[in-house]
């Protein structure tokens, strides 16, 4: 007997003993439902089985197009402002102020009266001497007609020629006293607060100005540049391009122009960098004396310049690069040089052309070659502070 008939005899021995220990009827249904659980694990098993994804499509991702513009060649600094003019208002003679004519803080012309003091005993002493000038001015008339004449000594004539000048000038030193009694603003400037009242008594050689006046308007920029910067700046320094903008915070006026007026003869030791001043106009009084301000030093206007997003340039293994979409939507990894930042732009020196289109977000994501779907992001990116204008 074979195998499969020796199996074929035990399963229907099994069979007719389950039947006859069950019944034929039980049988049936036990046999039904063991069959049922087996075609729902089934059929569960094939609805959980992983289904074959669809190759993804091209990647979205956020372009801008290379952009050329003229730009500043800057160095971007700290500085303060200084008064262009600071005059400290001393006395030049004694005497009591008697009057003020200026309010605290108030702007002045130069030749406004600023204060008075008592003019009388200068006065007085003026016109005593214009009366000793009448007098030796008459005597070394008389001298002239005797001496016509030849009756009168030399001796008489010079003495009376040199009393005459003596007089000239005592009442040219009268009348220089008297005027300092006006004590007038020697510049265009703003008034600080006074240190003297109507009333006080004060003269020449005291330590304490009765006021001091600055000059505001041009202002001076102070700023440094580090010492490595000193040869890029002289190199440029008869370039006509130069100048110096002045920038405030919180102001919310905009950036003003000046013109480089002194670069120090040394280097500061220790610091290690050297001083520059500028000139700003300030008709407006915005820049205030020894206020901290931004300050940019350009030196130079790059014409057509190459601008991406600053977010488009990243760093690798090889240095920075972009990528770039080519006309058939894949991208090519591109090492660029990078220059100095224009706002939400950056310059590139090379590696790229006008036109050319680079990704300007979730460059971890791509690789080269891989196909994309560019969206435009306009010519900052998506940024908002375009790079900065040549006035």
């Amino acid at each position: 007997m074979t195998t499969m008939a020796k199996a074929n005899l035990a399963t229907r021995e099994a069979v007719e003993k389950l039947e006859h220990r069950f019944g034929r009827k039980r049988l049936f249904w036990g046999g039904g439902a063991i069959l049922l659980v087996i075609l729902l694990l089934s059929f569960r098993s094939f609805m959980n089985r992983p289904k074959t994804s669809p190759p993804p499509g091209p990647r979205p991702v956020t372009t801008a197009k290379v952009i050329t513009q003229d730009v500043p060649l800057y160095l971007d600094e700290i500085g303060t402002t200084a008064a262009y003019e600071t005059v400290q208002i001393q006395p030049q003679v004694n005497g009591q102020i008697i009057s003020r004519e200026f309010k605290d803080g108030a702007d002045v012309k130069k030749g406004d009266l600023l204060f008075l003091i008592d003019p009388k005993p200068y006065e007085a002493t003026l016109a005593s001497a214009q009366a000793d000038l009448a007098l030796n001015k008459a005597t070394l008339k008389r001298q002239e007609e005797l001496r016509a004449k030849n009756v009168t000594a030399s001796q008489e004539f010079d003495t009376a020629q040199a009393n005459a000048r003596r007089a000239e000038a005592a009442v040219a030193a009268a009348q220089v006293n008297l005027d300092r009694c006006y004590i007038k603003s020697p510049i265009d400037g703003r008034a600080g607060l006074r240190n003297v009242d109507v009333g006080n008594v004060v003269g020449p050689g005291g330590t304490t100005p009765l006021l001091t006046i600055m000059g505001m308007d041009p202002i001076y920029t102070d700023f440094t540049v580090a010492e490595p910067d000193l040869p890029l700046v002289r190199r440029y320094l008869t370039n006509p391009n130069l100048k110096v903008v002045t920038d405030a915070d919180g102001d919310n006026n905009e950036p003003r122009d000046g013109k480089l007026y002194f670069i120090d003869q040394a280097i500061q030791q220790g610091a290690g960098t050297v001083k520059l001043r500028g000139v700003t106009p300030n008709s407006d009084r915005a820049l205030w004396p020894a206020q901290f301000v931004k300050v940019r030093l350009v030196l130079d206007v790059l014409k057509d310049a190459k601008l991406v997003p600053s977010s488009a340039v990243q760093i690798g293994q090889n240095g920075p690069y972009v990528f770039v979409v080519k006309p058939d939507s894949t991208l090519e990894l591109r090492q660029v040089k990078p220059g100095q930042p224009q706002g939400d732009l950056t310059v590139i020196t090379d590696g790229i052309q006008k036109g050319e289109i680079v990704v300007t977000s979730g460059q971890l994501q791509l690789s080269p070659g891989m196909k994309v779907n560019p969206r435009d992001g306009g010519a900052n990116g998506g940024g908002e502070k375009p790079a900065q204008t040549i006035h």
